[in-house]
């Protein structure tokens, strides 16, 4: 009994000196520091820069197409930038302000290269008409130096509006479509796995001719509608692809935007069908 009363005593002095649960009294890791609040020192700030945002450079950004997908990025929320030789767009609308114009031509110096400054991604709508030697050199030299330069700028994808056969066509714009499978041919060894190649045929929308917007809507849409279903026409040789239909420019705006930023969307050559499928997609 007497080594009980002992043990007890000992535990008494024990907690006199080291705490006390009963009044809430706790042991402390260092030395005579009883009851002292737990101190947390603040980790230091590291400053993370954000994740960069989606640049994108519409070559040819103040023609018909090109505007359209100007229009098209900005509503996605994209930053935008455009280059062409006459520099800022004339439209009288409040969208054109958001863009960062430049003016540059493709086929003449390296200053333009100066837009490729924080881009992501790059549309070409750069093309026209004219001799089969212009035709050549604005299709395709002038979009093979945007490739190249693009690629070696470190841009990860490069959407190039191309355009589709048209059979007996090919023959009198020989320069034209040259110029094209040239310029396709660059970009499928550049960027073999961040490419998209944009096939329409003719393209309608309202289109601006100085102050005047001509409807090419008022043929182009029930042409659509009329030959949409003609398919396996167009597989007809020579005059087949005369029957292949027209696409609205709004279509081919989006479809164009989605696949210079979707980083899923497939690479490849996206015909008119495609592109009439791909634009009714959310």
């Amino acid at each position: 009994m007497s080594r009980l009363i002992q043990y007890r005593l000992s535990l008494s002095r024990l907690l006199n000196t080291s705490g006390s649960i009963g009044r809430g009294r706790y042991l402390s890791t260092e030395s005579n520091k009883i009851d002292e609040p737990l101190k947390v020192e603040e980790a230091e700030t590291v400053n993370v820069p954000p994740p960069p945002a989606e640049k994108l450079l519409v070559l040819g950004g103040t023609g018909f197409v090109g505007s359209h997908i100007c229009k098209e990025a900005l509503h996605r929320g994209l930053s935008v930038a455009s280059l062409s030789r006459s520099g800022k767009s004339s439209v009288p609308e409040s969208w054109a302000n958001k863009v960062q114009w430049h003016q540059g031509d493709l086929l003449s110096g390296d200053s333009w290269k100066e837009a490729l400054t924080g881009v992501t991604s790059v549309v070409s709508c750069v093309g026209g008409f004219g001799s089969n030697s212009y035709m050549y050199k604005i299709n395709g030299t002038a979009n093979i130096t945007a490739i190249r330069a693009a690629a070696e700028k470190g841009v990860k994808r490069f959407v190039y509006i191309s355009a589709a056969d048209t059979g007996v066509i090919n023959y009198f714009l020989q320069g034209y479509y040259d110029g094209k499978r040239a310029a396709e041919t660059e970009l499928l060894v550049r960027y073999p796995y961040g490419h998209v190649i944009l096939r329409p045929g003719f393209i309608y929308g309202n289109r601006r001719v100085g102050s005047m917007e001509v409807p090419l809507g008022v043929i182009g849409s029930p042409l659509e509608m009329l030959l949409q279903h003609a398919k396996p026409l167009t597989q007809i040789p020579l005059v087949g692809p005369l029957l292949t239909p027209p696409v609205n420019v709004t279509a081919v705006a989006k479809v164009a935007v989605r696949a210079a930023i979707d980083p899923v969307f497939p690479p490849g050559i996206v015909d008119v069908h495609g592109l009439q499928r791909y634009s009714q997609q959310k």
